[in-house]
């Protein structure tokens, strides 16, 4: 079960006019706890004015390999009047304890032989440069091509470690930069990076069948464009990788259906279950966590899958799916935060 501890903030490097980097020490006592994979995320807890916040941030270190990691570190940008990025870049200081969840996500890659690239835009690039830094150290036989988007080179987060590791692995690592509002010296023009511009660029830059994974993270639009790229291209879904960091308010919902007069929903979490009635409009985690506090959630936008959930029994409506690879839905998970109930009876597996 994923939990929170209090961790004391070691580092606070200001990477942009609008992001940090924050780097926690992990006490020998919780280092296994938050053993992570490459790709994978911390969620991060404040209270404020009574409320509780909570918000996702990918770890940007490599993933620990025989050793127990003994410090985590996280990329923030601020996102214009949010309660808790706002907080990381104005009032955080070296010293300070944050509430630190233990690692969640698959958006993560372990490494192995082959070809591998990245399509990312803006933050996106802070789970891909714990990929790219763990894969290459670790596997010998391993390449890598990052096509990373930004808007001026200025706002450009971890510029100095990926150029880093373009020196030390000259070989193994292509490096593809393209800023939207800024016109380069050298390499693309600028723009965005749609589907219709990468459906052209893949193919001239690397094998497009020869890559064993596709990794897209950033924007919903880029992401969603760089998807359908790849399709157009021929890439299996299997082998593309997707994590949305932000999705405007104006993305439809699913269509909804009408739920039953009366619904319960049956929670297994951390070993112990327990059943409950479905009170008009609430999703199936706000459901439970009227019932059970500890339950494990982060964005409830369906975007981190913090809440992700084995559905046991019953049917639900998801409102929304950013988290989930399509053989996880096939499975049987769902996305708690936007799940509500189909029928009168759902029963939820939490520990699986």
């Amino acid at each position: 079960m994923a939990r929170f501890h209090a961790l004391p903030v070691a580092a606070v490097d200001r990477l942009t006019d609008d992001s940090v980097a924050l780097t926690f020490t992990v006490p020998p006592e919780l280092a296994e706890e938050y053993r992570h994979a490459a790709g994978q995320h911390l969620a991060l807890r404040r209270r404020a004015d009574g409320t509780e916040i909570r918000r996702t941030y990918s770890i940007c270190s490599p993933a620990p390999d025989d050793e127990a990691p003994r410090q985590l570190r996280v990329g923030v940008r601020l996102v214009e009047g949010g309660a808790f990025s706002t907080y990381a870049l104005k009032e955080i200081n070296v010293g300070d304890e944050v509430e630190v969840m233990t690692p969640a996500g698959r958006f993560t890659l372990a490494p192995a032989p082959g070809l591998y690239a990245a399509v990312v835009g803006g933050s996106g690039i802070t789970p891909v440069l714990s990929i790219v830094s763990t894969l290459l150290a670790r596997e010998p036989k391993a390449r890598f091509c990052l096509i990373r988007s930004d808007r001026t080179a200025a706002s450009t987060m971890f510029l100095d470690e990926v150029a880093d590791l373009k020196d030390r692995y000259p070989e193994r690592l292509q490096l593809v930069t393209v800023l939207s509002r800024e016109e380069q010296q050298a390499g693309l023009p600028s723009g965005r990076l749609d589907r219709e511009r990468l459906t052209g660029l893949l193919p001239a830059l690397l094998p497009v069948a020869d890559v064993a994974g596709w990794f897209l993270c950033g924007p919903f639009g880029l992401v969603q464009g760089a998807e359908r790229a790849l399709k157009d291209l021929g890439v299996p879904r299997a082998r593309i990788h997707e994590e949305i960091f932000h999705v405007d308010a104006g993305t439809p919902a699913a269509p909804t259906a009408p739920a039953p007069a009366h619904s319960t929903v049956t929670a297994r979490l951390d070993g112990r279950g327990g059943t409950w009635p479905v009170q008009d409009g609430e999703s199936l985690l706000e459901t439970v966590l009227r019932n059970r506090p500890d339950a494990p959630y982060a964005c409830k936008g369906g975007v981190c899958g913090t809440c992700r959930a084995f559905l046991v029994a019953g049917e639900v409506r998801m409102d929304r799916n950013f988290a989930l690879e399509p053989e996880e839905t096939e499975a049987g998970y769902v996305l708690a935060c936007q799940s509500h109930p189909a029928t009168e009876k759902v029963e939820l597996d939490f520990d699986r």
